[in-house]
């Protein structure tokens, strides 16, 4: 006899919470992630519109990741909640396509959201229109041992050149250039992410991540050529492929590596390891071909009015008083990212500070790799990085078979 256990009934409760019927309250509000500093910043945003709202009765089912991502099929098609968490750029695209998220493009014109969200703007539309309201994002960079490059000598590289002769250095001091844990895959698809963006563009990057030219393409295989140039010497710690990126944090804290292509959530792991803020710098990934704009990988979370959702003007309510400046500083304090709103303040943390010049002056925001691709042509894409780091000769074999993952997933896409 099957007996649940206690993880079993907790995955059984939320999945009931997120599909139970969504018309006994006039604001039906469902989010994905339970960790402490994001719970409470977005408990301390529906606690201020409820104050805002007195009158209105609330209901939040508040679920992990995970379960979120398996039921949020289910739930868009059949008890709808009047406002759901998601992601911009490709990952919103199929609900968009199905029909399943509400068009929002009249209330981005009229609280101003054209411009206070100019930055961002891109990854929330689809055919000309916008679907959500980011709530924070943050950026992804170079974070590189401040004290160790001043103790060689060494200039922050702002050019590839400069980057190459800084790994050169570093290895001749006995050091690796770059830590990196690609256990989870994801890793690498960062490094893919601004090689592509640095030698192509963001268009160029877009174009691959929606299906439309494949990765046989010349100048896919010239973003690899590139990338050759920093695993064929070593620049990267050995054994990458068995530890996870906090795993990679520990070489980076000893010195024993100087880099990181990281987002910044590593800089609190990076401290509570015993790093200041003055070992550790941050610097956007150098450019590469001086023809192409500067864009960036900026990850976003975002709040949805589904289409079938009992209480659409409540809902338009809430993703407009959550678009405020004072209420996106407060909530990205909170949880140390960035506000989207323009208007809104940043952090006083200086990797903040740095990365909101960083976000709000590039060409466009990318979404990052498993979040742009379809989710088969993501895993594919990243195995295929992983393994391409481990053995680079085999990048033709690579290459011809994510064109044929893609096909694929192309064919299934356009059914």
């Amino acid at each position: 006899m099957f007996t649940p256990t206690r993880r079993v009934l907790a995955a059984l409760v939320a999945s009931a919470a997120l599909t139970a019927p969504a018309f006994a309250a006039d604001l039906v509000i469902n989010f994905d992630d339970l960790n402490p500093g994001p719970k409470k910043g977005f408990d301390d945003a529906v606690a201020a519109f409820q104050a805002a709202n007195p009158d209105m009765e609330i209901e939040v089912n508040n679920t992990d990741r995970e379960a979120h991502k398996t039921a949020i099929r289910n739930f868009l098609t059949a008890d709808a909640p009047d406002i759901t968490s998601w992601y911009p750029g490709n990952r919103m695209a199929p609900f968009v396509n199905a029909g399943l998220f509400e068009d929002i493009s009249d209330l981005w014109e009229s609280e101003g959201l054209n411009e206070s969200f100019a930055s961002i703007k891109p990854t929330m539309t689809i055919d000309g229109k916008q679907w959500g309201v980011p709530y924070t994002y943050y950026q992804w960079g170079i974070y590189y041992r401040a004290d160790i490059m001043e103790e060689l000598g060494l200039s922050v590289p702002e050019t590839w050149d400069d980057l190459l002769a800084a790994c050169g250095a570093i290895d001749d001091a006995g050091k690796d250039c770059f830590t990196i844990g690609t256990k989870y895959l994801w890793t690498a698809a960062g490094v893919f992410d601004y090689l592509n963006l640095r030698t192509n563009g963001y268009d160029f990057h877009n174009s691959l991540t929606a299906g439309e030219v494949p990765y046989t393409d010349e100048r896919v295989v010239q973003v690899f050529e590139n990338w050759k140039q920093l695993v064929e010497p070593g620049h990267f710690i050995e054994n990458h492929a068995t530890m996870s990126w906090q795993d990679a944090l520990a070489p980076f804290v000893s010195g024993d590596a100087v880099m990181y292509v990281m987002g910044n959530f590593a800089v609190d792991g990076m401290k509570e390891a015993g790093l200041t803020e003055d070992q550790i710098g941050y610097v956007p990934f150098p450019t590469i071909n001086p023809d192409v704009e500067r864009a960036e990988d900026a990850p976003a979370d975002a709040f949805f009015i589904p289409s079938n959702a009992q209480n659409k003007e409540n809902a338009r309510k809430f993703l407009a008083f959550i678009a405020q400046p004072d209420i996106q500083t407060e909530w990205n304090k909170t949880i140390g990212q960035l506000p989207p709103n323009a208007n809104a303040e940043v952090g006083e943390s200086k990797f903040l500070q740095q990365g909101f010049e960083t976000v709000s002056t590039a060409a466009g925001l990318a979404q990052f790799y498993d979040r742009d691709a379809p989710a088969a042509m993501a895993k594919a894409g990243m195995e295929g990085f992983q393994e391409f780091m481990l053995n680079p000769g085999r990048l033709d074999a690579i290459l011809e078979r994510l064109d044929k993952v893609q096909a694929r997933v192309n064919r299934q896409i356009n059914r």
